[in-house]
């Protein structure tokens, strides 16, 4: 094999008879930079954004979420809170009431998912670092407020500065339903709005933050009853979370979830995988058909060097070992575009990832487009664009057999 790809590498440095061979060789490799260059460049901006989505939703979803298996509340009490609440690990725990529910305010209705949160959630949330307008305050002396998302607020014209009300129905959960007088069916509350946040537009567009001692109001519990208790750690690495959450389930038993961030919303984050398996896969389709530039060269290059095939056949080289040489030969282009690729997108990364060169237009939650290089897409990139240019070199084995099959 070192014989094979002396003289592979001898061909591709040498200068060619024929100056088309050279220039379609450059646009081989040139192009196969291109597309390693860009598949870097686009799954590293990929990953810019899926962290900054994981980042935004991490404002809203708790790093572990306990629901019950059946029914819609329970009661955290037992051995199993206990527990949590000694576990080192555990930075708050928090209780949740949250039902979809009809609002109205100033003649508009709407629905929305209502959440109704305890006065640690109210602390330590943050939340307060997504408020756009007004404050993160669910409560001013004996008056209830509300916080809500900047899509809800709009399409509901929904503003801290004003002094309406926000009016929460929701139908009572005991009792007979008047056909006479459907209001008197549903129980009602007022909050008056305290401020707007912004984390995504589909959280945005439905989700409103009042206490929770209102949500029973509203929903006529009378107890503790809660419908979520979400967890945050201090050390959240997947190790440590799956610690606390099979230890925290363990002690539940079955008639308990314990989800963690993924499970919660498991649907976007599969959803973001596959977006960007999609990706790689469209890019790399790219590069397979810029790597066919790679076949008609080596057909030319075969058609070029027949003298030297003839050479090599009369001093004994078997025709294995003369096909091995073309397909290093078309295997070397395709690395030098790989490694020149590499560099580019690389490079280019890094740049944007410290510098931020490159703004997001319009006013967006960044400045610039967010950008994570990562190994693991460096190694998937090129054994990809490594492996187009092989198998795209195999092929020159047929130019070569129809050059062999003609003398």
């Amino acid at each position: 094999m070192k014989f094979e790809a002396f003289i592979a590498g001898r061909y591709l440095v040498a200068k060619k008879s024929h100056n088309v061979i050279n220039i379609i060789s450059a646009i081989s490799a040139t192009g196969m930079a291109i597309g390693t260059a860009a598949l870097i460049i686009i799954l590293s901006v990929y990953n810019g954004f899926d962290d900054l989505v994981r980042s935004m939703m991490s404002n809203v979803e708790p790093d572990l979420a306990v629901t019950p298996s059946k029914g819609k509340v329970f009661v955290p009490e037992g051995e199993a809170y206990d527990w949590l609440y000694d576990c080192e690990n555990v930075a708050t725990i928090c209780t949740v009431l949250e039902e979809e529910v009809f609002i109205s305010y100033e003649g508009r209705q709407g629905i929305a998912r209502v959440k109704g949160v305890d006065e640690i959630y109210e602390e330590e949330t943050p939340v307060r670092e997504m408020i756009r307008s007004g404050s993160f305050s669910l409560h001013r002396g004996d008056i209830s407020q509300c916080c809500c998302g900047c899509g809800l607020a709009g399409s509901m014209g929904i503003n801290p500065r004003f002094l309406s009300p926000v009016e929460i129905y929701y139908p009572r959960r005991t009792g007979n339903i008047s056909i006479s007088d459907p209001l008197s069916s549903l129980n009602s509350i007022k909050v008056y709005p305290a401020g707007t946040f912004a984390i995504s537009a589909d959280i945005d567009n439905e989700l409103m933050f009042i206490q929770i001692d209102k949500m029973r109001e509203l929903l006529a519990y009378d107890g503790n009853e809660v419908s979520t208790v979400e967890i945050r750690l201090k050390d959240n690495s997947p190790k440590a979370t799956a610690s606390i959450k099979s230890g925290l389930q363990e002690r539940l038993g079955e008639g308990f979830k314990v989800k963690d961030r993924f499970e919660q919303n498991e649907s976007l984050y599969k959803m973001m995988k596959y977006e960007k398996a999609a990706i790689y896969l469209i890019l790399i389709f790219v590069i397979i058909i810029v790597a066919f530039n790679i076949f008609s060269c080596l057909s030319m290059l075969v058609i070029e060097k027949r003298d030297d095939i003839g050479t090599l056949s009369a001093l004994g080289a078997p025709d294995g070992m003369i096909k091995r040489i073309f397909v290093l030969e078309g295997w070397f282009i395709s690395l030098s575009g790989l490694v020149a690729g590499l560099v580019a997108g690389i490079a280019f990364s890094l740049l944007q990832q410290k510098f931020g060169f490159i703004p997001m237009p319009g006013s967006f939650v960044v400045k610039s487009y967010p950008i994570i290089l990562s190994v693991k897409d460096i190694i998937i990139a090129s054994i990809g664009v490594a492996g187009i240019g092989y198998l795209i070199s195999l092929l020159s084995a047929t130019a070569f057999r129809k050059e062999r099959n003609e003398n």
